[in-house]
């Protein structure tokens, strides 16, 4: 099981907290509240029940425990040699009226924001979390993909259409995971299966994962905050390439009818490799042959060197953006890291991109015309990614900062154990365990990358979101 640290901040601490976080809702401008017309639309919202009926295959979805917007939900079988699996995403382009007041307030919003203290959700709750999500033992129009994978999990064939579906069962990671590794029965019993094939297919393209511990802000039943650090579990690994492999289709789809929007990420130029090998070999575990794909999957994670290298080839997996295009393929195609087109599909409920993309994808798929409010909109769709995801960035990172200064804030003039685990110059970040905290500060010279060193916390803000550490 993954490392999973759990740090409550004390009473003193929790008021300017939840202060703080209040205001970090209004500097971000983020709108919280949807208008009653808005409200009104979502609720009357009723799509025709599609043609094609597949509410005899036993389909599950699988999220962290709790949630309820659930976009997906999986079925995979054996077929031969080979696999059939098919892959229902909520029917969100049915739901939302090209025009409407629900799509100009999800047009705003761009996609879900998790806030500390409640999410920020793109659609209104009936919708996200009731009548277009994929509940069990409820009919559910859904967008279904069906993939024919020979023995190497290799995909040979692929087909979307509309359907109507009932899941079977809401899955959730922990429970899942502790299913598979004691042998029960399972919705989920070929999905290491599946993932682990998928995973070696991503290691022939030249993929990669990053694969960074989460450090996860929760709140708890009595109003207060925490920070948990984890790991994914292996199951969340093998369940994402459901959706890797189902981006993928629809990158292919919209590339093979030039319109489309894809995710694109440059590959790293040969100076940001120069540095990372030069940061690999002073931490005493080089990368010198391979791809960096193949490096990264090797490292110990039980290693204390591995975080900083971790952190390091951060570096490697930036530049990500939105490309819309229409009549003519755009110079950039691919997603470095994925090593292959790619585009945001399977999350119509949380993200805006996915139902321009999930219209478009089941268009080609069926031989029918690419809707029109797609083509005369689909220009602004990047820009609207790229506001809604700096909205998010800001408001997850400054969040995890208010948190752990208020973790902190009864414990100034304590000494802890720190982890460098990056280095420029005189400066740095290091972090400590108990509770899990990163943040940055002034490092001696003999503080590399990797070692560990004594420090003390000399101030907190939590207003402000700000720790000082010093060398103890």
């Amino acid at each position: 099981m993954p490392q999973r640290r759990s740090h409550v901040a004390p009473s003193a601490a929790q008021s300017d907290l939840a202060t703080a976080l209040a205001a970090l809702r209004t500097e971000l401008d983020a709108p919280t509240e949807f208008s009653a017309e808005v409200l009104a639309e979502a609720a009357s919202a009723a799509p025709p029940a599609p043609d094609l009926d597949l509410r005899d295959v036993a389909f599950a979805t699988l999220d962290p425990a709790g949630s309820m917007d659930l976009d997906q939900a999986f079925q995979l079988e054996r077929s031969g040699s080979g696999y059939t699996v098919r892959y229902a995403i909520a029917d969100v382009p049915s739901f939302v009226a090209a025009g409407g007041a629900l799509d100009a307030a999800a047009r705003a919003r761009g996609e879900t924001l998790y806030a500390a203290d409640g999410t920020i959700p793109l659609h209104p709750r009936i919708l996200s979390e009731d009548h277009a999500s994929l509940l069990p033992d409820q009919d559910r129009p859904a967008l279904v993909w069906t993939f024919a994978l020979d023995a190497a999990g290799s995909v040979t064939g692929t087909r979307l259409e509309r359907a109507l579906i009932r899941s079977r069962a809401k899955l959730d990671y922990v429970t899942t995971q502790a299913d598979l590794d004691a042998g029960r029965d399972s919705p989920a019993t070929l999905l290491p299966e599946f993932g682990r094939l998928r995973v070696e297919q991503e290691a022939q393209r030249g993929g990669a994962s990053l694969n960074l511990p989460d450090e996860e802000v929760v709140r708890h039943d009595d109003g207060t905050y925490a920070i948990e650090r984890r790991s994914p579990l292996p199951v969340e690994d093998w369940n994402a390439q459901l959706s890797l492999m189902t981006g993928m289709a629809a990158a292919q789809l919209m590339l093979q009818a030039k319109v489309g929007i894809l995710r694109i990420m440059p590959q790293p130029d040969e100076a940001t490799f120069d540095t990372f090998r030069r940061q690999t070999e002073a931490l005493g575990v080089p990368w010198t042959t391979g791809r960096y794909g193949e490096y990264l999957r090797a490292l110990d994670r039980t290693d204390p060197r591995t975080l900083p290298i971790l952190e390091a080839a951060s570096a490697l997996f930036r530049g990500a953006g939105y490309v819309a295009f229409d009549g003519q393929l755009p110079a950039e195609t691919t997603q470095a890291a994925i090593a292959a087109p790619y585009a945001h599909a399977t999350a119509p409920l949380r993200r805006l991109v996915d139902r321009w993309s999930l219209a478009i994808s089941l268009a080609v798929s069926q031989g029918d015309d690419i809707p029109a409010w797609v083509r005369e909109s689909l220009s602004q769709v990047p820009d609207l990614m790229r506001a809604s995801a700096q909205r998010s960035s800001t408001l997850n990172s400054r969040t995890v900062n208010l948190v752990e200064a208020a973790l902190l804030a009864p414990r100034v003039g304590e000494t802890f154990d720190a982890v460098v685990i990056r280095r420029n110059g005189g400066h740095g970040s290091v972090q400590i365990a108990d509770p899990p905290v990163t943040a940055p500060m002034t490092l001696p010279d003999s503080a590399a990358a990797g070692s560990t060193i004594r420090v003390t916390l000399t101030g907190v803000d939590v207003a402000k979101g700000e720790v000082v550490f010093a060398v103890a």
